[in-house]
């Protein structure tokens, strides 16, 4: 049988190999024809190291939370769960002191400080030797302030301070990251820390899917911003939306099931690549790329509880915290996920209640 490190690198190849659609349907035989002999040994290999939507609990877990790590584990694997576990003691203990300079009990996510940590620098040579406080300054901001302080003889004088203050706009912390610690920083890595963040918080991925995803989606925070109106809404994919329309709102027969079922949203059949617009100015908050359910698709806050969905797509251009126009590109036509062909899945939702968007498309 092949030795550790050649498994490890079967597996980081078919792994990254099985990240692209395309990609893994041409490839898919080929690997079940050449690699039969270590097939179960890729899978759980796989299991262990595969990245973005499907981003392996196993590694996260004992990163994260600790507990003994498998003596099947390649020793380079092992070095690296090993050193995250290091980085992420050192990320507690700067988190700390900073959080010691910020006012009013405000404290960093450490969570989402150490999901960004893990999805940027897993399986990089030696995370441990970075500069875990230049890092975690990416989150904050230092603002000079004053106070007045009672002294001994009973006057009155004025003093200066630092204070640390969280940035709330995830885009910022990237760019932050990135001039930083001269980190380049891709779509997939920021969605991969969202998914790692999203496991962390629930103990598991977040659904993708069904009744699981609407209740999973419908807890997330949203703004408090009010809703602006829906003039000036704009079709996602232009203004012969009515001629490309492959499935409506309400019941209809599931196409992988044959069964009567509710569909949630429109259907615009449209070339793989055609552009996707945003509706509705408003507040990217959930960009995923998931190989299920909805597949790459992106939510969008549009503020007092309205929520724009779309689905399926093959590329996606916008970020978590991102700001867009109406009209602006978010994202190209696909077919990934649960999908029979290229198409928008389009969702328009109030309070977490689906809509049919012909209510609003122009």
């Amino acid at each position: 049988m092949a030795d550790p490190a050649t498994l490890a690198a079967i597996a980081r190849a078919a792994s990254a190999v099985l990240l692209n659609e395309r990609t893994r349907k041409a490839v898919g035989w080929i690997v079940a024809a050449i690699l039969s002999p270590l097939i179960v040994t890729v899978v759980l290999l796989c299991a262990l190291l595969s990245g973005t939507a499907d981003h392996n609990a196993t590694a996260l877990d004992l990163s994260w939370h600790g507990g003994v790590i498998s003596g099947n584990v390649p020793e380079d694997y092992r070095g690296h769960i090993e050193d995250m576990r290091s980085s992420f003691a050192m990320l507690d203990t700067v988190i700390a002191s900073v959080d010691g300079q910020m006012e009013d009990g405000g404290s960093l996510d450490a969570t989402r400080v150490k999901a960004i940590f893990y999805a940027l620098y897993f399986g990089a040579d030696k995370p441990s030797g970075l500069a875990h406080l230049r890092y975690v300054d990416c989150f904050v901001t230092y603002e000079e302030r004053t106070r007045q302080v009672d002294q001994e003889d009973g006057t009155i004088t004025e003093e200066t301070y630092i204070v640390a203050v969280p940035i709330a706009s995830l885009p910022t912390v990237y760019v932050n990251i990135s001039a930083a610690m001269g980190t380049a920083i891709t779509p997939e890595d920021q969605a991969n820390a969202s998914e790692i963040y999203y496991r962390i918080l629930y103990g598991g991925p977040a659904p993708t899917y069904g009744s699981d995803f609407d209740d999973w989606s419908n807890g997330l925070p949203l703004s408090d911003a009010p809703f602006i109106g829906a003039d000036g809404f704009c079709s996602p994919v232009g203004e012969s939306w009515r001629s490309v329309v492959t499935s409506e709102f309400g019941y209809r027969k599931d196409p992988f099931t044959g069964q009567a079922a509710g569909h949630g949203g429109i259907d615009l059949g449209m070339p793989k690549g055609t552009p996707i617009r945003a509706a509705l100015p408003g507040t990217v908050y959930v960009v995923r790329y998931a190989t299920s359910g909805y597949g790459y698709h992106v939510m969008i806050d549009h503020g007092g509880g309205f929520v724009t969905l779309y689905g399926h797509c093959s590329r996606l251009f916008v970020t978590e915290g991102q700001q867009v126009q109406a009209g602006e590109v978010i994202a190209e036509v696909g077919s990934t996920g649960r999908s029979t062909g290229n198409h928008l899945h389009f969702e328009v939702r109030i309070n977490g209640e689906k809509q049919n968007p012909r209510s609003y498309l122009p």
